[in-house]
């Protein structure tokens, strides 16, 4: 019994279940994978999903298809845009694109955005999507 008189204790904290900072990192992993798009355009995301097989309950692995958030327009420019959901997000009024430029500064760009994230100036636009494109609202009963 020494040795646990010697150890000092204390209560465990909570479970970090912050929706602000798990947003954070949900977009920060989607901008990771724009990334890996950009240097292998045959980049696929696997997930793993619960199937039954025989009336049991199995793991199975899907591969999706991830698509790119860039456009190059009729200029030869790259646009690029930020999609919360299905839609993209816009930072003023009627302007939800980016210029890029080239595809050469698209990491660059990806970069700059996942330390937006990361300082939270991007948290009123996704609140403000979140609002407006029905994300996480619960369904009504029928």
């Amino acid at each position: 019994m020494p040795i646990l008189k010697s150890l000092s204790f204390t209560a465990l904290p909570k479970a970090g279940n912050d929706p602000v900072q798990m947003r954070r990192t949900k977009f920060i992993t989607k901008l990771e994978e724009q990334k890996l798009l950009l240097h292998d355009p045959n980049h696929v995301r696997t997930v793993q999903r619960w199937t039954k097989v025989n009336g049991e309950r199995q793991a199975t692995t899907k591969q999706q298809a991830v698509r790119p958030w860039w456009k190059t327009d009729a200029s030869g420019q790259v646009v690029m845009s930020i999609k919360f959901g299905s839609k993209p997000v816009e930072f003023e009024k009627g302007k939800a694109g980016i210029v890029v430029g080239s595809k050469d500064k698209l990491p660059a760009v990806i970069d700059a955005l996942i330390g937006a994230v990361r300082a939270g100036e991007l948290d009123d636009h996704f609140s403000q999507a979140a609002k407006t494109g029905g994300i996480g609202k619960s369904r009504k009963a029928a």
